[in-house]
């Protein structure tokens, strides 16, 4: 696999003669619904093992290596129907081979609310060691609102994929409440009753394992929330069930912030199978323009996570989505949610070319709608995507953590399977 980058003039066809790959196969790959319309700076990916290369006026074989990273004789094997690779001619074909991919098992959550769609699903299941359906909601009481996860549930376990229940503590009709939190938090009597609910779906729902997604939590219930864990685990544990938790991205133990300051790196690291980092949402909502998940800022959190947290047990979330911010920025307003593919399809609507960050490693573009207002869009694309997945193999993670998988796109599992292979454990 390689990324093309799309430059004026370029198209499906032009690829496919440059790569030697069928236009039908980049088609596909890529699921483009209108291969007609490119956008300059979109991100595609060409699958393969190889691919051929024209070269270019001025280049040897030896720059030719030195670009591609690959050694010298190496290339020159491969092309062994050149007579003499010390004069090739610009126009020429010579075969490029690809690095193979690096192998390792890594494990792979994604987060899906139950209305997730039975073809996602279907496509998504090879690349996911676990499905987390999102949501049961705790009450103050330590019973559970239930949902409607009959059909995800017996589609991952029908595809070899792992199920995982979630709780959250979000007030019906609301969002994450930190008093709904600390009514769980401070009562062991409902934390057991909320136990036994959690047990009694997971038996009934044939679940794997459990998520805890505790947020906004009071700082005051910091230690509460490491005993609720513990309680948990101590529970589930012995019934064949693991536990993960996510947390926060923080980037030193005395961050300040609600949504940071009750979770424990250390000792909830300690207690939990698996912690899933949830970095992502440096672009939020209602927050100013910026990446969603900049490298430079997940690879802070890493660099504190995995100095206090065994590398093994870290899940390191990606984010599969981006937003659309009107410009200025005004306190109080809200973006608009895209998918990765649907932001492409707004840049070739409004006619904009697609840029690429080199800090943050993330696509964005800008326009004006037809108010005159100013945008700017900031999504995932092959490159921001692989950038990130290099970071697991640097840090000796356990694994991604998608938010969530209700939409597909394809390129990410294009570069995901050619960089990892996904450990099932089911």
């Amino acid at each position: 696999m390689i990324i093309h980058v799309v430059k004026p003039g370029d198209s499906v066809y032009r690829m496919s003669r440059e790569y030697g790959v069928p236009v039908d196969t980049i088609i596909a790959a890529n699921r483009l619904t209108n291969p007609e319309q490119l956008v300059v700076g979109q991100a595609i990916v060409i699958p393969g093992d190889f691919f051929n290369y024209t070269v270019r006026p001025g280049q040897s074989m030896y720059s030719i290596a030195q670009n591609f990273g690959i050694p010298l004789n190496t290339l020159i094997q491969i092309n062994s129907q050149i007579s003499d690779p010390s004069s090739i001619r610009p126009g020429q074909t010579i075969i490029i081979p690809l690095q193979p991919p690096k192998g390792r098992e890594i494990l792979v959550n994604g987060f899906v609310f139950p209305s997730v769609s039975p073809n996602v699903l279907r496509d998504t299941s090879p690349f996911l060691a676990y499905l987390s359906i999102f949501s049961y909601q705790v009450r103050p009481d330590g019973s559970l609102k239930t949902i409607n996860d009959t059909g995800p549930v017996t589609a991952a376990l029908n595809m070899g994929v792992a199920p995982l229940m979630v709780i959250t503590n979000i007030e019906e009709g609301s969002g994450f409440s930190s008093e709904l939190a600390n009514a769980i938090l401070t009562d062991t009597q409902v934390q057991n009753t909320l136990l036994n609910n959690v047990i009694a779906v997971m038996k009934e729902k044939n679940y794997y394992g459990l998520v805890i997604d505790f947020e906004y939590v009071f700082p005051e219930d910091r230690q509460n929330l490491v005993d609720f864990i513990s309680r948990a685990v101590n529970r589930l544990h012995p019934l064949g069930y693991k536990v993960s938790v996510a947390l926060a991205p923080k980037n030193r133990a005395n961050q300040k912030g609600l949504l940071y300051e009750a979770h424990d790196y250390p000792s909830i690291g300690a207690i939990a199978d698996y912690v899933i980092l949830m970095t992502y949402e440096w672009g939020y909502l209602r927050g100013p323009a910026m990446a969603v998940a900049p490298v430079d800022q997940v690879r802070k959190v890493l660099d504190y996570a995995t100095g206090v947290i065994p590398s093994e047990k870290i899940l390191m979330g990606m984010p599969n989505y981006g937003y659309d911010w009107t410009l200025p920025f005004v306190k109080g307003s809200a973006a608009r949610i895209l998918t990765n593919y649907g932001a492409v399809s707004l840049a070739a609507k409004v006619g904009a070319n697609i840029q690429y960050d080199p800090v943050s490693q993330a696509p964005f573009f800008n326009y004006y709608s037809s108010e005159g207002e100013l945008h700017e869009v900031w999504f995932d694309d092959a490159r921001s995507i692989a950038a990130r997945l290099e970071l697991v193999d640097e840090y000796d993670l356990a694994g991604v953590s998608y938010w969530t998988t209700n939409n597909y796109f394809a390129p990410n599992w294009i570069v995901l399977d050619s960089m990892y292979t996904v450990k099932k454990v089911i």
